[in-house]
Order: structure tokens, then C-alpha cells, then sequence
């Protein structure tokens, strides 16, 4: 079952196929959000598991990112206005299936209401956080062994 949810369907990259973004259900999704953060996270990254999992996971909002059937890209967004583990499957990297789900936990936060959310940003993504608009602050850090950013966003109301 694994291969099923982890194997996207073969597409040149000249074919953009429509990305849906879905909130997930933890007790439906869960399998699905797990597989993908065991690949990226721990397999493709060496995050040790022991470090990957937490008890909140479950009281969190999660963003599931779909593509011709499959789930390709995660998102994370806590109680406390914090984003992460977004993780997207490699053959689906830079073709707006992480835009997608960072608008996503976005449009959620400002519907919560919340007045900013901040992120650990790995320090390759930096650069994609910043044309969201998010700045960083403070000195780089190491955080399961990979140098991140933490970087911060005002969120400004949608109706304003």
C-alpha cells in the first residue's frame, strides 16, 4: 500500500496538472502525512525518528496537497501559529505544489485570526519563504542537524 500513496504518476514536467489542497482529517489522513514525512523527513533528509513525531500532531491543522490522484505534499500549522513540516515529494519539487500548501495554512491562519505565524525555514528554502513575505530573524541553527532560519509573517486580515 505504501508504493500506492507515494508513486505519482509519471508527467513530463511541460504537463501542469492541477494542484488541489485539501484540510486534512488526522484520523483519515494520518497514513497518508505519515508516509510523506517518513520519505522526505527521515528518508531523504536523515532526521532522526525519534524527532520527527510529536504528541501535537494530532491537535494541529495539516494541509494535504493532491496531484492526478495522489498525495504529494504536506503542511503543518499549530495552535500557536507555527508552520512546518512542509514536505513535498521530490518528483513534485518546483511545480507549485509547496506555494500551494503554504497558501493554504495561510488563508487558515488568517481565518483563525491570528495576527502572525512564524516557521523554521531550512536554509535552502529561504529564499522561497521570503517571496512569500515572510523575514527572517536571528542567526541560522541547526535543528535535527540541518541549518534552518527562523522567519516570521504579519498576516494582514483577507477582507482588509
Amino acid at each position: 500500500m505504501r508504493a500506492d500513496i507515494l508513486t505519482a504518476c509519471a508527467m513530463s514536467q511541460a504537463e501542469n496538472p492541477p494542484i488541489q489542497v485539501i484540510v486534512a482529517d488526522w484520523t483519515r489522513h494520518g497514513p497518508l502525512i505519515d508516509a510523506i514525512r517518513r520519505r522526505v523527513f527521515i528518508e531523504e533528509q536523515g532526521v532522526p525518528e525519534a524527532l520527527e513525531w510529536e504528541a501535537r500532531d494530532a491537535q494541529c491543522d495539516w494541509f494535504l496537497a493532491w496531484v492526478a490522484g495522489h498525495a504529494v505534499g504536506i503542511a503543518r500549522l499549530t495552535p500557536d501559529a507555527f508552520i512546518g513540516r512542509m514536505a513535498v515529494l521530490p518528483e513534485w519539487r518546483r511545480r507549485g505544489v509547496g506555494r500551494a500548501l503554504l497558501e493554504a495554512a495561510l488563508a487558515r491562519a488568517r481565518a483563525r485570526g491570528l495576527p502572525a505565524v512564524s516557521l523554521h525555514a531550512q536554509t535552502h528554502a529561504v529564499g522561497f519563504y521570503a517571496r512569500a513575505g515572510f523575514a527572517a530573524e536571528g542567526e541560522v541553527f541547526l535543528e535535527a542537524g540541518i541549518p534552518h532560519q527562523r522567519m516570521t509573517l504579519t498576516l494582514v486580515p483577507e477582507d482588509t
